[in-house]
């Protein structure tokens, strides 16, 4: 069944690059531009299906183990990746790294030395993308960012914010759908700038339409989706109150939702802050699709999994000591 499946998957979902005919060509989910267009594409397909028939992959990854290093605070993340592996029949573990940096102790090549050895997966949520993309260097077992100060790529329209790391995720991932987006952001709080380049690039292979701006209103005029985050992000604490002064004319509110298209959804990564980013009255409107939003996670973490590790056959190991 699960051979006869593959091949109905790997007919529907875009063909792999030339340079690796026949494998999932993506070691890593440390950026969305690790994924590209098509590996976007085939991510969602997937999730598409796991949602629907969840039972035929119940046993997908048996016997696999995923470990998670969380240096942030998490409810949908964490829940959703440990849901998601138990749901394919593989194991979770969770170590709570809250209380200092993962490579406080030890240097990471060693962690990431020994857990290769141990299990098959890691997913880390830090302050560092550094530390995301050193553990993949070093590490000869899949490394997914499940949060960094760069990027928040397991979350995918008008954007209307602060320029952090999920605004960065969604440019690049409406990029890679041919998507059009606007991302609206105080001046001195825009995108990284390396970040809006590399969104840019990927849509002029896909067509994708891109505004930076800096006015709300005309960002979200007419559009289906109005998205929105926390005025300042984990690590910015000291920030609140000085960043509360500048982005009130930001805030997602019933007057700012009527400039969008009538149909418009409102999205939020949770958790969210009511009375600042965004109100009561359109966190609980009909327009609102938050818990659809948080749902639909849990598919798309499986289906990263799946495709990392149970779908397809992996890349040759990095690591020297493998």
């Amino acid at each position: 069944m699960e051979q006869k499946l593959n091949s109905t998957l790997q007919s529907k979902a875009p063909a792999v690059p030339d340079t690796f005919p026949g494998i999932f060509w993506c070691p890593d989910l440390i950026s969305t531009r690790d994924l590209g267009p098509q590996g976007v594409e085939a991510v969602l397909h997937l999730a598409d299906l796991m949602k629907a028939r969840p039972s035929v992959f119940s046993r997908a990854l048996a016997g696999k183990q995923m470990v998670m290093f969380f240096e942030k605070p998490s409810l949908r993340t964490r829940l959703t990746f440990e849901s998601g592996m138990v749901g394919l029949g593989g194991t979770a573990m969770f170590v709570d790294q809250s209380q200092s940096r993962l490579d406080a102790r030890e240097k990471l090549s060693d962690i990431a030395h020994n857990l290769e050895r141990w299990v098959d997966v890691i997913v880390l949520r830090t302050f560092s993308q550094e530390t995301i993309s050193g553990m993949a260097r070093h590490a000869s077992i899949p490394v997914i960012n499940a949060l960094s100060d760069l990027e928040h790529p397991c979350h995918t329209l008008a954007y209307v914010g602060d320029g952090n790391n999920v605004a960065h995720s969604l440019l690049l991932t409406c990029a890679c759908l041919g998507s059009s987006i606007r991302v609206a952001t105080p001046k001195g709080y825009s995108c990284n700038p390396q970040m809006v380049a590399d969104a840019r690039k990927i849509a002029k292979q896909t067509g994708a339409q891109i505004e930076i701006l800096t006015d709300p209103h005309a960002a979200v005029a007419g559009v289906d989706a109005v998205y929105t985050d926390a005025w300042a992000s984990m690590g910015q604490e000291q920030e609140a109150k000085e960043r509360a002064q500048i982005f009130p004319p930001y805030q997602v509110n019933r007057q700012l939702m009527k400039e969008a298209a009538p149909h418009a959804v409102f999205m939020h990564c949770l958790p969210a802050h009511r009375g600042e980013e965004v109100t009561d009255e359109v966190m609980d409107s009909e327009n609102s699709v938050i818990y659809e939003q948080a749902e639909n996670r849990l598919h798309v973490q499986k289906s990263i999994l799946y495709l990392l590790l149970g779908g397809a056959v992996r890349l040759p190991v990095r690591s020297a000591h493998a």
